[in-house]
């Protein structure tokens, strides 16, 4: 395999970008020398480099919480590296899917001008809920049951989305054809197949 020479600074360190492979949602930020960077591309895992502990670390060692990695990217300088990942669980050691979990300025994506906004914001909650797995949460429910209770919901919105449409219910069709497309987005997530991926079909049809 040919290993990118990536510019590590004068500790021997580089920032590693780690971001959902599916939801794109950044997770975290860790630090990577050239060992750790290896061993995550040998063993297709997530290791860095602790600045506190100064030492190794596979993330989930303990917690589980791994990070199976699905592609592994730099930037222009080949001094920044963005891991593109499929977690296993919360990626913030306080048990949250993201470690940028605060937001400062968040009017801010009220206003954007992406119509399909939601659909990022839905793709990136149900990310959430597989990987925190909440209480009480219906997309829990989902996901504990498995992939043959989630095809069953897919089927059902579809066949009321056609019930819908036959009665030419536009109120009725509005709610039943969200309903699919969030079960959709559900199975995708639960077959770990970006919308991305859909998306660029429907890029190569047109």
């Amino acid at each position: 395999m040919n290993i990118p020479d990536i510019k590590f600074d004068e500790k021997g360190l580089a920032p590693a970008i780690v971001q959902d492979a599916v939801s794109k949602e950044v997770l975290t930020l860790a630090y990577m020398n050239e060992e750790s960077f290896r061993k995550s591309i040998e063993t297709r895992e997530t290791w860095f480099y602790s600045r506190s502990r100064e030492e190794l670390w596979h993330k989930g060692e303990t917690s589980g919480n791994t990070q199976k990695i699905v592609d592994i990217k730099y930037d222009c300088d080949k001094d920044a590296i963005l891991v593109l990942v499929e977690p296993a669980g919360p990626a913030c050691h306080t048990g949250s899917y993201s470690c940028f979990s605060e937001s400062i300025i968040g009017e801010a994506k009220e206003a954007t001008s992406d119509r399909f906004a939601i659909l990022n914001e839905l793709e990136k909650v149900i990310a959430e809920r597989e990987a925190e797995m909440p209480e009480g949460a219906y997309t829990t429910y989902l996901f504990t049951e498995g992939v043959d209770k989630i095809l069953k919901k897919v089927g059902e919105e579809a066949s009321e989305v056609i019930i819908a449409a036959k009665n030419r219910d536009h109120e009725e069709l509005k709610w039943e054809a969200a309903d699919l497309i969030f079960h959709l987005l559900v199975l995708l997530r639960e077959q770990k197949l970006p919308l991305d991926d859909v998306l660029s079909v429907l890029q190569k049809r047109r």
